[in-house]
């Protein structure tokens, strides 16, 4: 049975505030229910490379106008020592083997859900808040006990739980996600009708930490590139690549491949890596066998609330944020976790999370190590 969330009306609340329009409405909407609210914002990334790429000083004169227009305190936290050694090293570590790691997912375990919340601890918090689009709820368990639980967010185009697996049940007994039950265009509704400066501010997309700096360049500055073949699933030499970190599974986009004797007029996709050899296996055709598989490993699952999903059990998952809910089962191997799925899946991709869910609940997730190939 859940329950509503309803904390001490003198309750002190300090929200992360990120120069968004999200995490600004999520301020606003509980300094209206009286609480204490207070925001910080995180300066998680040292961007002082000479560029004007990195919007972090924007951000934060942004959340610092917020701040001032309904009335709450804004305090600044640099937590930038921690990003890069609990958050880049891993992200970086990723790339060399060859994934495609996904660092908000860490980034929420480790600094927004771990460091932020200790910090905020200690300017007397009883609560942190986040502009997610989630839900948690304290659910009564079947020995009376109270467990919280994460929930999808009701704007399934927004749900931000595929982000939020990885959070431990007494994170979530500690934070409020206000915008749960709100849709994307309310809260700008809200935003607008409060006269909030970031009502109509852009989302923000792609890797915080590089901004608007190419992907390629930015890479190169820690990671040297090893340059390689790029073949056809026969084994055919037919390109160059600049190095196998740029590339992730489905990728169609610059493997400038140009005509190939006997080939049809099709788009190549990045299908396979080989590591051993440092060649990119390519196929022609969006929907070509080689892209698909139904089965997967995992070394580890996380559950968010330690209650392992029985074996062969049908359950919800999903291998990317803003996929639709995909059935399948699990069983182990030796130390292994296989993913079995119902239908064939486009491009599972190693270093990805793939995020269990029953019905609107998230079960907790884990990173996608191997994709077994039929």
């Amino acid at each position: 049975m859940a329950l509503s969330i309803h904390p001490d009306p003198s309750a002190r609340i300090i929200v992360g505030m990120s120069g968004g329009v999200d995490s600004s409405v999520t301020a606003l909407l509980l300094k209206k229910k009286g609480y204490a609210v207070e925001g910080l914002f995180m300066k998680n990334w040292d961007e002082d490379d000479g560029t004007d790429l990195c919007t972090a000083k924007d951000d934060y004169f942004d959340a610092l106008s917020v701040a001032g227009k309904i009335g709450i305190p804004l305090h600044i936290a640099n937590f930038a020592s921690a990003y890069w050694d609990l958050v880049f090293k891993n992200f970086l570590l990723e790339y060399q083997r060859g994934n495609t790691p996904n660092p908000d997912i860490l980034c929420n375990k480790e600094i927004k859900f771990k460091t932020f919340l200790a910090y905020a601890k200690t300017l007397g918090a009883d609560y942190i808040a986040t502009g997610h689009y989630a839900k948690t709820l304290p659910v009564m368990q079947d020995d009376k006990s109270i467990q919280h639980h994460l929930f999808k967010g009701i704007d399934l185009n927004k749900d931000q739980s595929y982000f939020l697996y990885a959070l431990e049940a007494s994170q979530l007994q500690q934070t409020l996600f206000p915008l749960g039950d709100l849709t994307k265009k309310q809260v700008r509704q809200i935003a607008c009708e409060a006269g909030l400066p970031t009502a109509n501010k852009k989302d923000s997309t792609g890797i915080c930490f590089i901004g608007k700096r190419p992907f390629r360049d930015f890479l190169k500055r820690y990671l040297s590139p090893k340059p390689g073949l790029i073949k056809n699933t026969q084994g055919q030499v037919i390109g160059e690549h600049e190095g196998l970190m740029y590339y992730t599974l489905g990728q169609r986009q610059g493997l400038h491949i140009g005509g190939v004797k006997g080939a049809l007029e099709a788009p190549w996709y990045v299908v396979d890596k080989d590591m051993s050899t440092q060649a990119l296996i390519v196929a022609q055709g969006h929907h070509h066998p080689a892209l698909f598989s139904d089965t997967l490993t995992l070394s580890s699952i996380h559950w968010i609330n330690q209650k392992p999903w029985p074996e062969k059990q049908a359950i919800q998952a999903k291998i990317r944020y803003r996929q639709t809910d995909q059935l399948c089962y699990i069983t182990t191997h030796k130390t292994e976790f296989i993913v079995h799925f119902e239908q064939k899946q486009r491009a599972i991709t190693p270093g990805q999370s793939i995020v269990f869910y029953g019905k609107n609940r998230c079960l907790g997730g884990a990173i996608i190590d191997t994709v077994q190939r039929n």
